[in-house]
């Protein structure tokens, strides 16, 4: 066999081996939906709310609430009502929400892009301080830096954020007057600015107007800052621990050995080694705040989804709770899937 017909073989094989990879990962993602779908459904046909009677009211005659049950569904077999609802999901209906009288794929549609710009500022912000504070911790362990690096951590894991939250508000608005206070943007600006992509602060640079863009910063970054400082405090506590034990390797020995700087083995070989899990690392951070802002939302009355959620729940509203648990299990699954790609992509030893 020549050279060349060894060298089309193995690449046929190579492509072979990651199409294989690659339907595995897509059959495996697939399955983790559906397992979340069951469960979400299962677990909200085991709470103890009666949607019927949530929309008849306690008061409503047998007639009356046996008609709604009907009408929902509910008189079927549980089986059937999930079938049913994998009908209704795969043409967008998620059912009317009680709490607004709106199909629930719509107020999903309203909330969610204030929780991904609260989310995604925050996170920008928290990993470039969070991996910061990692390197200059390892960088000189148990000097005051690792210290602060410690200290940073234990802060943002030990305060409640509610309380962080009310603390803030307290100094900031109310004493020092730093920021705008609860909501997204003053009354004046909100029925006067058009909000077609539902990022405040997308939509304030496209008006150009100077007032209204630093009325939408000033509402934006104290619950930004105190979202960071959670994700700062996870970020830099993993990856400070991640890159000391890689410091204790035998290249990272040979390298000193040879008289490269401890910041040069940090960035040029310890920070590429680790990447991989820095990447784990900020997939679960920025899923953590798109589902944990549940209680900055309602500090700062920031009309996101963890807001929607919170009145959902206290509503009894089961086809809302029930749209934005799955909304928010869909993004967990689908960024733990990407960061599985990214990390394979970025550390061949992973492949």
């Amino acid at each position: 066999m020549s050279n060349i017909d060894k060298s089309a073989g193995a690449m046929r094989r190579l492509w072979i081996g990651r199409s294989q990879h690659l339907a595995s990962g897509l059959i495996s993602l697939a399955l983790t939906l559906f397992g979340l779908l069951v469960f979400t459904f299962l677990l909200s046909r085991a709470a103890p709310i009666d949607p019927a009677l949530q929309l008849v009211g306690d008061h409503a005659s047998e007639e009356t609430y046996q008609q709604a049950r009907h009408e929902l569904g509910l008189d079927e077999p549980v089986s059937m009502q999930f079938l049913h609802y994998l009908g209704r999901l795969t043409h967008g209906d998620l059912g009317m929400s009680q709490l607004s009288q709106q199909p629930v794929l719509n107020d999903l549609m309203r909330t969610f892009p204030a929780t991904i710009e609260l989310a995604t500022c925050a996170m920008f912000f928290g990993a470039f301080f969070g991996i910061l504070f990692a390197i200059l911790a390892v960088y000189k362990p148990g000097s005051w830096l690792d210290q602060l690096a410690r200290f940073i951590s234990l802060l943002g894991y030990s305060v409640p954020v509610f309380w962080l939250g009310l603390l803030g508000l307290l100094l900031f608005y109310a004493t020092l007057h730093w920021s705008a206070g609860p909501g997204r943007l003053d009354d004046i600006y909100t029925y006067t600015m058009t909000q077609d992509s539902g990022f405040v602060l997308l939509d304030a640079f496209r008006s150009g107007d100077i007032n209204i863009i630093k009325n939408a910063i000033a509402h934006l970054w104290l619950p930004v800052a105190v979202l960071a400082l959670l994700s700062m405090a996870s970020i830099t506590r993993l990856l400070r621990a991640v890159m000391l034990e890689e410091s204790n390797k035998e290249y990272v020995i040979l390298a000193q050995a040879k008289g490269a700087g401890r910041l040069r083995i940090l960035l040029v070989h310890v920070f590429p080694n680790v990447l991989g899990t820095l990447i784990t690392i900020l997939a679960l951070s920025y899923t953590g705040l798109l589902e944990g802002a549940v209680l900055t939302e309602t500090v700062f009355a920031w009309p996101g989804l963890g807001r929607y959620l919170t009145s959902a729940l206290f509503a009894s509203d089961t086809a809302a709770v029930l749209g934005a648990t799955l909304l928010i299990g869909t993004c967990f699954v689908l960024l733990n899937a990407l960061a599985d790609i990214l990390t394979k992509w970025v550390d061949p030893r992973t492949r």
